[in-house]
């Protein structure tokens, strides 16, 4: 059964070589539905929301894998994963949480947005391609599951320079990084902490994939 893996950032979308259909898409949500689309197309029959996460409970820390229970949109709905796979990770994953993971276009970019979501939802992380995974496996009748690495935490703001840091492929916009950099220096300790934290979840993906291939 062909694996759809759904993520933001190319080097995510890496970790699985040739072992799956990949996408990645920057967290742009036409590239992200299209980008689904094409996976189901090539043969997808299972799809996974896979990658990094900003932590909405507080009590999550960098490396921490969330699978997700369901997927809660900023309109309200939730839509359950599938629960024969869900409960198939579990036993693979067994220091993982299990959590509702809100999807949303919108990257939750301040402590203070995050605190609201997660009074709003009562989820534990927000990613920018959940929702499209479980709406396009909603449409197709195919199962699909979220697994989840914590980058940032719930009480970490994001600097600017983030916002701006990927492409339509998710590969790196590094010249916008700098020059967003450039144009306000004191974000720098900023982004050396994200991309330590980034390199902490992408680490414990890596945990995912395994489970997820077996």
């Amino acid at each position: 059964m062909p694996l759809g893996i759904v993520t933001g950032m190319a080097s995510e979308a890496r970790i699985f070589g040739a072992d799956a259909l990949t996408i990645s898409a920057g967290g742009d949500a036409g590239a992200t539905r299209a980008g689904i689309e094409s996976l189901i197309s090539r043969g997808a029959d299972r799809l996974v929301s896979f990658g990094i996460a900003g932590a909405l409970d507080p009590s999550l820390k960098p490396g921490d894998l969330v699978i997700g229970g369901a997927v809660r949109t900023t309109d309200g709905l939730r839509v359950p994963v599938d629960q024969k796979w869900l409960a198939h990770l579990t036993t693979h994953l067994t220091s993982a949480r299990v959590a509702d993971v809100v999807g949303s276009t919108r990257i939750a970019a301040t402590a203070e947005q995050k605190a609201m979501l997660h009074r709003d939802s009562g989820a534990a992380c927000i990613d920018q391609e959940s929702h499209w995974v479980a709406d396009a496996a909603h449409a197709n009748h195919l199962p699909f599951i979220v697994i989840r690495a914590i980058a940032d935490r719930a009480g970490d703001s994001l600097p600017p320079a983030v916002l701006v840091g990927l492409d339509k492929q998710g590969q790196p916009r590094t010249g916008a990084v700098v020059g967003a950099l450039l144009r306000d220096p004191s974000q720098l300790p900023g982004l050396i902490r994200v991309a330590l934290q980034t390199n902490s979840a992408l680490k414990s993906l890596l945990r995912g994939r395994a489970a997820l291939l077996r």
